[in-house]
């Protein structure tokens, strides 16, 4: 069966985020492969049609780049209002400022547009509630992007914990960043924008990753119940895309420590501002009584409890045992699509009414509560519990 095309608009994906991950790696690829598939067997196909305000920008991907990965260019427009008004678009799907994303959502689903988008969906929890409340009102499909759980080493972690691999859970500790250049040196330009310092314009470690880390740890582990937290500006000046330089009034960094309900202490580092020596930009290590596990964003790394070293502590000698040697890595088993795209492909079976999508934008206010209780957490120096207003669907 032949199904209609069903109309993407796409607003702010002329970032790095938005070009890579969302356009190329998921919707010219979704195109690229016919469609998703859905339980019938029917191929569901899609039109993406490009918004923003950059026209040489929107232009160059919709003919240069989709021509390049699909054979044929797309449809793109710098007039986002006519889009929303526009009764054959379907999916509203925004990856722009976060301080214009509630406004834009708002307006999207009061003229009947399924929304899906990126995180944080709002910088406050009470701005994210009321998105989450006016998606029930319209009863239009909603959802966030949540792409974290489909990385192939969270994957992995996963697996392990359902296969009963740790015994009983003891901690979690993980290390997430990378050093992030100021621009202040010649050919060291930043790999990130510089509203992510600005605390005015919607950036920060915390509102930034908290929200990944709520949905990660919940969906693992279990819900937090209660929070410790740290940020600070540890840069205080970087140079923008003009060259100039700013002050820095965002959190580049933020050390937090969830205590969830089952009592399990789960401690998370985030750095724009530490040079990597470990495994990969994300590593997550989980503590069990039978075992321990070290995730990354692809691999994923065993010790159980026979292959665990005895070492003794002895700083006048070297020490003698190498403590990678004793791990094991998991095989893949399995081939890992990218986590944006499966993602995509759900919200896409679920706005063809073919499957259930539980990470909505009520799922994803939960994230930006965190932020919030971990904002609070830093500026009172106290334990904040996390208020039971924000549930997760199931």
């Amino acid at each position: 069966m032949n199904l209609a095309p069903m109309k993407i608009a796409m607003h702010g994906v002329t970032g790095r985020m938005g070009t890579n991950q969302h356009l190329i790696r998921s919707i010219l690829a979704i195109m690229r492969q016919g469609g998703v598939q859905l339980s019938s067997g029917d191929w569901q196909p899609i039109e993406p049609i490009l918004v923003g305000r950059n026209p040489d920008k929107l232009k160059h991907l919709a003919e240069t780049v989709a021509t390049k990965e699909t054979g044929q260019s797309i449809a793109w427009t710098t007039d986002l209002d006519s889009v929303l008004a526009d009764d054959s678009v379907e999916i509203f799907f925004d990856a722009a400022s976060t301080q214009m994303r509630p406004r834009l959502l708002k307006k999207a689903m009061e003229n009947g547009k399924s929304v899906y988008c990126e995180k944080p969906i709002a910088t406050e929890l009470e701005s994210a509630m009321e998105l989450a409340e006016i998606a029930e009102r319209t009863g239009v499909k909603n959802g966030a992007v949540q792409d974290k759980l489909w990385l192939p080493g969270i994957r992995k972690l996963r697996m392990l914990r359902d296969q009963g691999f740790f015994g009983d859970l003891l901690s979690v500790r993980a290390e997430f960043g990378y050093w992030v250049f100021t621009g202040h040196t010649a050919d060291q330009p930043a790999q990130r924008p510089s509203w992510n310092y600005r605390n005015e314009d919607g950036g920060g470690m915390m509102i930034d990753m908290f929200c990944h880390w709520e949905y990660l740890i919940n969906d693992l582990f279990g819900p937090v119940d209660r929070v410790l937290a740290h940020a600070s500006t540890e840069v205080p000046e970087r140079i923008d895309e003009s060259g100039k330089p700013y002050r820095c009034t965002a959190d580049d960094a933020a050390y937090a420590i969830f205590i969830l309900e089952s009592g399990l202490t789960c401690q998370f580092n985030s750095s724009w501002t530490t040079r990597v020596r470990r495994d990969d930009l994300l590593t997550i290590q989980v503590d069990g009584t039978n075992g321990s596990a070290v995730a990354g964003l692809r691999e994923c790394w065993i010790q159980n409890e026979a292959a665990t070293p005895k070492p003794t502590w002895n700083p006048d000698v070297p020490q003698p045992i190498n403590f990678y040697d004793n791990w094991q890595p998991v095989p893949n088993n399995a081939e890992y699509d990218n986590a944006f795209k499966i993602q995509w492909e759900l919200f896409i079976r679920h706005c063809a009414g073919d499957a259930d999508f539980p990470w909505s934008l009520v799922s994803a206010a939960a994230g930006v509560r965190l932020a919030e209780a971990g904002a609070r957490s830093a500026g009172d120096q106290t334990w904040v519990s996390i208020e039971k207003a924000v549930t997760h669907a199931s």
